[in-house]
């Protein structure tokens, strides 16, 4: 297949944690022998803001760590006609804007013979739906769910059987375990403060288990306040800036342990849904302690992590994977198994290739292809 892939970012992952999948099966679906190419505008947010915080290195770093994926800017001059002429399938991932989701839709409209997927990754169908009803998605094929609670929404709006879950997954080429780096700190968390929807989770689950438990400890991430930082010094962390995704895999290896601690909309109103830090953290092989989330799919299996449900618990789970090299090493193999048998970009890219093919087939209701997100 000619696949032809619309990112808000490819190339920058500043404040876009989707990056990391989005490259992903991106390397896999070309891994499988089909031609790939990626558009992304040339004044994207994320993008600008990475060239702002000198992260110019890193966004040439794509290019090199992805060979074979034609990676194309493009502005509002943009020729839809040429950009997709001869595409099998087209996915549009939900930070693109109206515009260009109304273009290339009107494209598949006026009988463009490409399936076009559109690809929702947040929370807004929950939280802000006057958002997503923005977007005109009457000529999509289908619409790829990260969540089965984000795909009942979908049903409700009226897609029916044409709406899969599709969970993210690691980039097992890029996020691995690296032995040889030196473990020089007790913990890290990778993730943005953001617009302090949860600064009283990352204060509890975060800040006070390692002031409390005195251990070395670094933070990346962007869109952290003054007061922020200041929280982050006074508990002895300290603040590494922003990371870009591709080096997280170093940062991870120098760890004993990482956290998760979810955003609010997550828990509330998508339960179900873990970040793609849970997959990164497992995936990297480091032990890891989850604050609350539901795990309603049951995607990772009993002792892939730990639980905390509050700030106590958080302390005490550290402590033991600080303590305990047996528990610590039955988290990380356990994690690594579930990655590798489970939850790996080549598993995503075999199940959109499952269903563009159960799309253009006579049965497009197959519930295996519709949830194998859940059990690939």
């Amino acid at each position: 297949m000619k696949c032809v892939l619309f990112y808000h970012a490819f190339t920058s992952c500043w404040n876009n944690g989707n990056a990391h999948f989005l490259r992903g099966y991106a390397r896999e679906l070309h891994a499988l022998g089909h031609e790939v190419i990626v558009f992304e505008p040339v004044d994207g947010w994320s993008r600008l803001n990475a060239i702002c915080e000198n992260g110019s290195q890193a966004l040439q770093d794509i290019v090199r760590l992805f060979p074979g994926i034609s990676i194309r800017r493009y502005d509002a001059a943009l020729d839809f006609d040429e950009a997709l002429d001869g595409a099998d399938l087209v996915v549009v991932h939900e930070w693109n804007s109206p515009d260009v989701i109304r273009r290339i839709g009107s494209k598949r409209t006026r009988g463009a013979p490409f399936t076009l997927l559109f690809h929702d990754t947040h929370h807004r169908a929950v939280t802000a739906p006057d958002e997503l009803a923005r977007f005109d998605l009457d000529a999509f094929d289908g619409v790829l769910a990260f969540g089965e609670v984000l795909r009942q929404i979908y049903i409700q709006l009226g897609w029916g059987n044409r709406c899969y879950t599709w969970h993210e997954a690691a980039d097992v080429a890029m996020y691995h375990p690296l032995p040889n780096v030196e473990r020089t700190e007790d913990m890290v968390w990778i993730g943005n403060w953001g617009d302090g929807e949860r600064s009283a989770e990352l204060n509890e689950f975060l800040v006070e288990p390692v002031a409390e438990l005195n251990v070395r400890a670094s933070v990346y991430g962007v869109r952290y306040s003054d007061d922020a930082l200041q929280t982050m010094r006074t508990a002895g962390i300290r603040y590494g800036g922003w990371l870009p995704a591709h080096w997280a895999p170093v940062a991870f290896a120098g760890a004993r342990a990482t956290v998760h601690v979810p955003r609010s909309p997550y828990v509330r109103s998508l339960p179900g849904i873990p970040t793609i830090r849970v997959f990164e953290a497992l995936a990297c092989g480091i032990p890891l302690v989850s604050a609350p989330w539901s795990d309603a799919e049951r995607l990772f299996p009993d002792g892939a992590y730990l639980k905390a449900a509050n700030g106590v618990e958080m302390k005490r789970a550290l402590r033991a994977v600080f303590d305990d090299r047996e528990l610590s090493s039955a988290m990380i193999e356990t994690g690594l198994r579930t990655i590798r048998e489970r939850h790996t970009c080549r598993h995503r890219a075999q199940q959109l290739v499952g269903i563009v093919d159960a799309i253009r087939g006579p049965d497009t209701s197959s519930p295996l292809l519709r949830y194998m997100g859940a059990s690939a």
